[in-house]
C-alpha cells in the first residue's frame, strides 16, 4: 500500500477531501544539482485534492487543516491506468476497424470509439465511488500497546 500525508481540506458527509504534495521524479535522481528541474518544481510547490474514504469514523471527528495518512493499494493504481488508458484506445482501434470502409468512415469510428471508451471509463468512476476496495483510504494510527503490570 502506499501511503501519503495529507491536509484535510473538506469535510462530507461520505468522504473527506485530502491535499497532498504532488512529488516529482527529481527526488530519486542523481543529477540534483546539474538540473533546473528540481528548482522549479518546488517553485511550483504543485498540490493535488484526492476525495478520501472514511473507515468507520464520523466526519465530526474530522476538521480542515489536520493532518492524515492515506492508503492507495499499488494493484488499484495499475488496475486504474490500465483502464484509463487501454481502455478508450482499444475502443478507438475497434472502432477504426469496424468503420473501416473509407478513411474518413475510419476516423469517424476511431473518434466514436474514443468517445465511447470515454464513457465506459467514466461510467466505471461513477460506479466505484463508493467502493472501499477502489478509492483511497484513511489509514489508522496504531494504538501504542499499554505496559501491562501482572501481579504474581
Amino acid at each position: 500500500m502506499i501511503l501519503e500525508n495529507g491536509i484535510i481540506v473538506a469535510v462530507e458527509p461520505d468522504g473527506l477531501w485530502v491535499e497532498t504534495i504532488q512529488k516529482s521524479a527529481c527526488e530519486v535522481c542523481v543529477a540534483e544539482k546539474g538540473c533546473g528541474q528540481k528548482f522549479l518544481s518546488k517553485l511550483a510547490g504543485k498540490t493535488v485534492s484526492i476525495r478520501v474514504l472514511r473507515n468507520k469514523k464520523s466526519s465530526a471527528e474530522y476538521s480542515v487543516g489536520q493532518s492524515v495518512t492515506i492508503g492507495i493499494p499499488e494493484d488499484i493504481i495499475v488496475m486504474a491506468s490500465l483502464l484509463v488508458y487501454l481502455l478508450p484506445i482499444f475502443a478507438a482501434i475497434g472502432g477504426a476497424w469496424l468503420f473501416s470502409g473509407s478513411d474518413l468512415q475510419a476516423v469517424g469510428g476511431a473518434l466514436g470509439g474514443l468517445l465511447l471508451g470515454g464513457l465506459m471509463v467514466n461510467l466505471h468512476s461513477v460506479k466505484q465511488r463508493d467502493d472501499m476496495r477502489f478509492n483511497p483510504v484513511l489509514i489508522e494510527e496504531p494504538v501504542q500497546p499499554s505496559i501491562l503490570n501482572f501481579q504474581q
